[in-house]
């Protein structure tokens, strides 16, 4: 199967365009799923009772055997052009499935644009990556990253059957796919991909932090004093963060058994106005580059907090390096760039979220608040074996 960029990229414009026509972009929307593509879940994620359930496409059932399959192939770098990455290359499981790097680097070593979100809960976000309000599933991203050509990430724009047959030619991956995919008599192709990778992304959930211990499970030696009383300036006035980390993911943008319309938030922090007029770089315009519209110029999806402490660096460029810097940038009301091509003063842009006004925080406040996010921290999800690089533990020549 080849498909050309100028196919793959107008394809992925089409499929905008058709969506934005039932999606509304603007901040914390609701209705901005198609609903009916979506049925509740019946795998068993492990998740505790007070948990929602994620939904999934219906047509791609979250499988044991489909993670499994994927396991597998996350952690293999044959699954890129050159062999020299895998998926899990710039999404680590010991960050979060970040990568830690301002951002991402491709096979070729071309950077992306991006930082590299987390993979972790997924399933819960309605829209997929920072900026892009058309994507619904994992299901339809990781063709970005197995495919996209600006840049290449795992590089297979016009190589994709030459992975394909290196999958074929492994009577592993023969076994797996079949057990995954009977319905397609064991398929290896892109559409059995994507959705053994969709299955797997989904299934990476985390709900184990000291925070969900002590707020859903009564483990009230949880949680430090210094921490509650940065969870008091997180929910509170003075601070106002809740405004868009709320919910069960810490975020505006979720979706899940108890809110299956689906609600999501892409807002513009006041990162850049260039030449005060609001602009951003323009290779980072956030939906403004799907939509068109002025007024979605920098707006970003908001990104989790869950596990916040360990994707460092921050932002969708990357460009806040600490805990401490985010919240300077917030404190602040927008960034100041006095020099440079990017020069501006963020806290005056017009399209700037009006939820950024800027808050005075004491040294030990900030402090309280970052011991706060902190116990958002789940260590089980960065070792659980259900994620985990299986290939070190098997004796095999298809260990890539």
């Amino acid at each position: 199967m080849k498909i050309s960029k100028f196919s793959f990229n107008l394809a992925l414009i089409f499929f905008s365009l058709a969506s934005l026509a039932t999606v509304s972009v603007g901040f914390a929307t609701t209705g901005l799923m198609p609903l009916g593509d979506f049925i509740v879940s019946n795998y068993d994620f492990g998740i505790p009772s007070w948990a929602p359930t994620p939904l999934e496409p219906k047509g791609n059932p979250t499988t044991k055997a489909k993670t499994e399959l994927v396991r597998h192939l996350f952690y293999d770098k044959r699954l890129s052009v050159d062999g020299s990455m895998s998926c899990a290359s710039c999404h680590k499981q010991e960050l979060a499935f970040t990568d830690g790097l301002t951002v991402s680097v491709g096979s070729t070593g071309e950077k992306t644009a991006r930082n590299a979100m987390s993979l972790v809960n997924s399933a819960y976000f309605p829209t997929m990556t920072w900026s892009h309000p058309s994507l619904f599933s994992p299901e339809q991203q990781a063709l970005i990253p197995l495919l996209g050509a600006t840049p290449p990430e795992l590089g297979l724009h016009n190589h994709e059957q030459e992975a394909l047959d290196r999958l074929k030619s492994d009577p592993y991956y023969v076994s797996m796919f079949r057990e995954a995919f009977p319905e397609a008599k064991g398929e290896i192709a892109l559409s059995t991909l994507k959705r053994a990778l969709g299955a797997f992304v989904r299934s990476i959930v985390s709900f184990r932090s000291p925070y969900d211990r002590y707020r859903y499970e009564n483990d009230f030696s949880a949680m430090s004093d210094q921490a509650l009383r940065g969870e008091a300036l997180f929910f509170g006035e003075k601070a106002e963060c809740h405004h868009c980390h709320s919910g069960i993911n810490f975020t505006d943008s979720e979706r899940h058994s108890r809110l299956p319309q689906g609600n999501t938030g892409f807002h513009n922090t006041g990162l850049y106005n260039l030449g005060n007029k609001g602009a951003y770089p323009p290779d980072n315009t956030g939906i403004y580059e799907i939509t068109g519209r002025s007024e979605d110029m920098g707006r970003m999806r908001t990104p989790s907090l869950r596990n916040v402490a360990l994707t460092a660096p921050y932002f969708h460029d990357g460009s806040a390096q600490t805990l401490e810097d985010v919240i300077a940038h917030y404190a602040s009301g927008g960034r100041t760039i006095s020099a440079g091509p990017y020069m501006g003063t963020g806290r005056t842009s017009p399209y700037k979220s009006h939820f950024i006004t800027g808050f005075n925080l004491t040294g030990a406040e900030s402090e309280d608040l970052i011991a706060f996010l902190k116990t958002l921290t789940d260590d089980a999800v960065l070792t659980d074996p259900l994620y985990s690089n299986p290939w070190p533990q098997k004796s095999t020549e298809s260990i890539p």
